[in-house]
């Protein structure tokens, strides 16, 4: 019985996810669903995203966490427009829902932006299984969170797009093993790109903005 509950929740989910990918096509809106495990340097990336892609890409932010703001009350002081997602007023779910973006999404001017991220809840399980009408799903995996994260949570890295491997100012101190994680990402998606970046000092960002300024300009090419 469980089973079935689940498929049916996915299915109602993924109808859901049709129509809000059918709306962000008419309106011209990459839309990009973030994710990673909490501590990753998540809401930090986005924030120097931003900024680097401001005011070239009209860009707005979906943010979903169980409790709080205060990676939305972050985000605003960039400049967008922000919609921030408690999970706790239904249960404290650990994703968002395909329902909950379109509902999000109709508090945003759609027709005023190129580009709409999705700053999911952190976790590495539940996202990976929930369409939400996305463009493009990337993970953020810290160097602190050690390398085998990609062969013990394998769907999540086998759904998305691209990764992000954050916080490599951080290596110098770290006993970790830079080719290992890479070989695991391989292992799981052997074509995914890998953006090794720190948040914190802006390394590493021209080849992860330039793929994000792709996908934008071919979604408003059509």
């Amino acid at each position: 019985m469980e089973i079935k509950v689940i498929r049916k929740v996915l299915d109602v989910n993924n109808t859901m996810a049709k129509q809000n990918r059918k709306m962000f096509t008419e309106k011209e809106v990459f839309v990009l669903n973030v994710m990673s495990s909490p501590g990753s340097g998540k809401t930090t990336t986005l924030e120097k995203t931003l900024s680097y892609i401001i005011p070239e890409i009209k860009s707005a932010v979906i943010v979903g966490d169980i409790c709080t703001s205060n990676d939305a009350n972050r985000l605003a002081t960039t400049g967008v427009s922000v919609v921030q997602i408690n999970t706790d007023e239904f249960g404290g779910d650990c994703h968002l829902a395909a329902h909950v973006v379109e509902k999000a999404a109709c508090n945003l001017d759609l027709d005023a932006i190129d580009l709409l991220i999705v700053e999911n809840v952190g976790n590495l399980v539940c996202p990976a299984e929930f369409d939400i009408g996305e463009d493009a799903k990337i993970v953020v995996l810290s160097v602190t969170e050690g390398e085998d994260k990609p062969v013990k949570y394998p769907l999540m890295f086998r759904v998305c797009d691209a990764a992000i491997l954050n916080k490599i100012d951080l290596l110098p101190y770290l006993d970790y093993n830079r080719e290992e994680v890479l070989n695991n990402i391989r292992q799981v998606h052997p074509e995914m790109p890998v953006f090794e970046l720190s948040a914190k000092t802006g390394d590493g960002f021209t080849p992860w903005i330039e793929w994000l300024k792709s996908g934008v300009n071919r979604k408003i090419a059509g």
